[in-house]
């Protein structure tokens, strides 16, 4: 018997509503959900991937336990005492710092993991936590952390209102948006021309994007920060300088127009290829729209001015009026988000809590660079990292110098995944617990509601029943066992202590729910799984809830399941100045931090530019190494080549469809070259998420189109210091012809690492 169920789709930012018509328990077709309140029937092919996903032949079904050089399968119980045995026997010899944790990107499209990873963190203890964000977007953190005075208060472009949209270092029409919740971004930017706006891309390749768009202009990588301040330098030069609404809540107004005073059009021109008189336009144009907005995103993220570019980004938006304004950038008030206070009030952000052992870098947003997991590995001494767990995380393929990282991984004491594949990275585990398929679990967007260009919710509940432990339940034990308890013990304790924590700070003065009972609420909550009844409160306790019976039209969960399509819950609104957190209670438009910074980036005005530089590029019918296992996803020809304008190939000796070597200061590969003008001079790109090829991985489909991981060239030397982001983009690189081999690699080549646990570090 057919039926139809709805739920939103976990594989990327955008958010989009599915149709799922089932045949049982079996997944007869998947399709756009033209109800969804958000999406409208919008699709992309990555969401037809959920029937594959779900029903993947290598998708692990049990737990995998190492027994020598191989990994077996085991039951449940097994697998949790090896991870208690062997978790407790490196917390005993070399404390809790001993055990690093690291977060990989699908983690945040999970309900389970975005609930249950805080607690997790707590329960371990260490300092050595790392995440996908510190080769992502932690740059933008940092900006609206010191901009704001919180790293989650971060704006979006008002997509559906605004008059003129610049776009720096995104690929929307391909990625989807990212820190931009908005499904059929395409659609969206569309929009903007019908009604008489205009969409500007500035990027060194001409991105799909850049084609749909108004106006493309080529820019050499890692210069927009040069770009977006002379942009700044423009609004002040010309007397164009407008805070409208946001005048009396701004201060540094003055500090702005000093520090931009040296990148003047004329300054920045030669370093970033983009002529004075297009940067003075672009400024004037931006001045002038009714409205307009910056939207910048990772190919400006990850470099080594990635949060200088961040932040100058909203300063723009600021100093035209266009901050928290409709049709600019605003902040989006999440469903399960706290509702903001009466007047502004917080203590401040900044980094720097404590510092990574072996070189130094200080903490962001709770966690460590990534770039630097490698070191604290192999460093010997107090603290040194003898043991990872890693949650949907493939570090070995998505992090600097790959090569190095499988070399460290395989050096471990100990490595615990919670993954649902063996992959590049959890082929070196001593134990692999497999969560439930997408679409047994729990999904509400805690992250990208956050970030959504309008404030919707949804709600899917699981559609298929799964013969292990739900993900919560994965994650409850690894905490009792990373705090010293019994695997065995009942896991409900963890998400309970998590629960009764929210409770207590929601009724207590000034909470959302303050003069409730918390046993009360405790009450209302029970008879739901720990990870409802958390979203649940969320929901009641948020800017839109019931308040348990206070306000009876409220939101709450029953309100989402009886609404499979979501809930709409308005356009964006004016926030600004309730929501901040600074000491000053204004837009701290200079922090100290960002100023001490500018000195080195007119330094590296002066500096010569690169003969080549390396960028990534996105796919769409990839999301970073996810899809490649899915074979609607890696038909037609090879897409992990090396694109390279036409001038660069005939100056490199290089043609189409030949080989080419890549060469960085960490390692080499070798890729088929791919010739297009779409490409600026001395710019070549590369996709990220392949290199499928290595011992011991257990991905069929993704083995069979392998190609070759950009981040064995990705250097782990180049980090972005206020924010520790990894520079995966404007890498220098040197580009030779080459034989190239069935796997992508020179004949002889090694790749990155091997499935035993002992690799030589040359490896």
């Amino acid at each position: 018997m057919t039926a139809t169920q709805f739920r939103t789709c976990p594989l990327c930012e955008a958010t989009c509503g599915l149709s799922i018509t089932m045949n049982g328990d079996r997944i007869q077709s998947v399709r756009g959900d033209d109800d969804d309140v958000f999406s409208h029937g919008f699709i992309c092919p990555k969401g037809t991937a959920v029937k594959h996903l779900q029903e993947d032949p290598d998708r692990l079904r049990a737990p995998l336990i190492r027994d020598g050089e191989t990994l077996r399968e085991a039951n449940w119980e097994e697998a949790f005492a090896a991870v208690e045995r062997g978790l407790g026997a490196v917390i005993e010899r070399g404390g809790k710092d001993a055990v690093a944790l690291y977060a990989g990107n699908p983690s945040v499209h999970s309900l389970s993991a975005t609930v249950m990873l805080p607690m997790l963190i707590r329960a371990l203890g260490s300092k050595n936590f790392y995440s996908a964000a510190s080769v992502d977007q932690i740059p933008k953190h940092v900006s609206c952390g010191l901009m704001f005075g919180d790293p989650l208060l971060i704006p979006v472009p008002d997509l559906d209102r605004t008059d003129y949209l610049l776009v720096l270092g995104a690929n929307p029409w391909i990625s989807n948006g990212s820190l931009a919740t908005a499904p059929d971004f395409r659609g969206r930017l569309e929009a903007i021309g019908r009604r008489g706006g205009k969409v500007v891309v500035i990027d060194p390749r001409r991105t799909e994007t850049a084609t749909g768009a108004d106006e493309h202009l080529f820019i050499k990588p890692g210069t927009d920060a040069f770009l977006v301040l002379a942009l700044a330098h423009t609004l002040f030069d010309e007397g164009r300088v407008d805070l409208g609404d946001l005048e009396d809540h701004v201060t540094g107004l003055a500090d702005i127009e000093r520090i931009v005073e040296p990148f003047t059009p004329e300054a920045v021109a030669a370093r970033t290829g983009i002529a004075p008189d297009d940067i003075r336009r672009i400024a004037r144009e931006f001045s002038d729209a009714p409205s307009a907005s910056i939207y910048d995103r990772v190919g400006v993220h990850q470099h080594t001015f990635g949060t200088l570019t961040s932040w100058a980004s909203d300063v723009v938006n600021a100093i035209t009026g266009n901050l928290d304004r409709a049709g600019g950038r605003m902040f989006p008030l999440a469903a399960h988000a706290q509702p903001d206070p009466e007047e502004p009030r917080g203590r401040g952000w900044s980094t720097g809590r404590f510092s990574s052992r072996v070189k130094g870098y200080p903490e962001a947003f709770g966690q460590l660079p990534v770039a630097t997991l490698a070191d604290e590995i192999e460093e010997p001494g107090d603290g040194q990292v003898r043991a990872l767990v890693t949650i949907a995380g493939n570090p070995v393929l998505s992090t600097p110098n790959g090569r190095r990282v499988a070399a460290a991984l395989s050096s471990l004491d100990f490595m615990v995944a919670v993954d649902p594949y063996v992959n590049e990275t959890t082929r070196l585990a001593d134990v692999i617990l497999p969560p439930p398929p997408l679409l047994s679990r729990h999904h509400y967007d805690f992250a990208f509601y956050q970030l959504s260009i309008r404030n919707v919710a949804n709600y899917s509940p699981p559609l298929q029943t799964f013969d292990g432990p739900d993900e919560w339940e994965i994650l409850a034990r690894l905490a009792l066992v990373m705090s010293g308890g019994s695997a065995a013990a009942d896991p409900h304790l963890v998400p309970a202590m998590g629960l009764q924590y929210l409770i207590d700070r929601a009724v207590r003065p000034g909470g959302p729910l303050e003069g409730h009972d918390p046993g009360a609420v405790a009450t209302a909550l029970e008879g739901r799984e720990p990870v409802e009844q958390i979203l649940d409160l969320r929901l009641r306790s948020g800017p839109y809830g019931d308040r348990f019976g206070d306000v009876p039209d409220g939101l709450s969960l029953a309100v989402l399941e009886a609404n499979p399509h979501g809930v709409d819950l308005g356009p964006l609104t004016p926030r600004l100045p309730n929501a901040l957190r600074t000491v000053s209670g204004k837009v701290e438009l200079a922090p100290e931090m960002i100023a001490a910074d500018i000195p080195r980036l007119l330094a590296d005005l002066e500096r010569p530019a690169d003969d080549m530089v390396l960028i990534g590029r996105r796919q769409l019918r990839s999301n970073n190494s996810w899809m490649h296992n899915v074979p609607a996803m890696v038909r037609g020809s090879n897409r992990c080549t090396l694109v390279m304008n036409p001038a660069d190939a005939a100056r490199l000796a290089l043609s189409e469809g030949a080989g080419a070597r890549i060469v960085s200061r960490v390692g080499e590969v070798v890729a088929a070259v791919e010739v297009s003008d779409e490409m600026m001079p001395g710019v070549a790109s590369l996709p990220h998420g392949w290199g499928h090829d290595l011992p011991g991985v257990r991905l069929s489909v993704a083995g069979a189109n392998a190609g070759v991981s950009a981040n064995d060239l990705t250097d782990d030397a180049l980090i972005d210091p206020l924010s520790g982001n990894a520079a995966l983009n404007a890498l220098p690189v040197t580009i030779t012809p080459a034989e190239i081999s069935g796997n992508g690699h020179a004949p002889g080549s090694s790749s990155s690492g091997s499935p035993s646990k002992v690799v030589d570090a040359s490896a």
